[in-house]
């Protein structure tokens, strides 16, 4: 499922993230940086150790990475030059700031990619593993937060929401269809 924003392309598929060869991938990091389940434990495996020793570099200079901000390392073995991690907010019920971290953990991600001047990146869907944030309302406030972000800048030439299952590609389809009818 694809779709224009302002000259960027957006785009919805299920698959792996580590396979993915964009410019930069995401990875739904924890705060200490070291690798974990889910998606941060597959992109640390498939990466290999130049990701992590370049976490321990961030870390011994900045401390834990706060929940919203986002550092980037190199791709290691990736297909993908570079990893942007991020850290999601852990679900609380809604009513601790979670949607405000979590639009903050794509903004800052999308930051660091221009910053780098990087033209693509692929998201996995943050903070819905192991963090327990619903995937409908994350995926809700992921494309609304990356939408109006593409809608101010246009360096970026892709963006990739890569999302591991079918439940999951099929609740991002459901909230993209809501935000941007395909009417073409």
């Amino acid at each position: 499922m694809d779709r224009v924003i302002n000259k960027t392309k957006l785009s919805l598929l299920q698959g792996d993230i580590t396979r993915q060869s964009t410019d930069a991938i995401v990875n739904a990091a924890n705060s200490s940086l070291m690798g974990g389940g889910g998606v941060d434990g597959a992109i640390h495996r498939a990466g290999g150790p130049a990701i992590l020793e370049e976490c321990k570099q961030i870390v011994s200079r900045i401390g834990r990475l706060p929940t919203g901000e986002a550092v980037i390392t190199t791709g290691g073995n990736l297909k993908a030059r570079h990893v942007i991690h991020t850290v999601g907010p852990v679900w609380h019920g809604g009513h601790s700031g979670e949607p405000e971290l979590l639009a903050s953990a794509y903004r800052q991600s999308l930051r660091v990619a221009m910053e780098r001047g990087l033209k693509s990146v692929s998201f996995p869907s943050i903070s819905t593993g192991a963090f327990g944030y619903p995937a409908r309302l994350a995926a809700t406030v992921a494309l609304e937060t990356v939408i109006a972000f593409l809608h101010q800048e246009e360096s970026l030439e892709e963006v990739v929401f890569v999302l591991f299952d079918d439940a999951t590609y099929q609740t991002y389809a459901q909230a993209l269809e809501g935000l941007l009818p395909n009417t073409g």
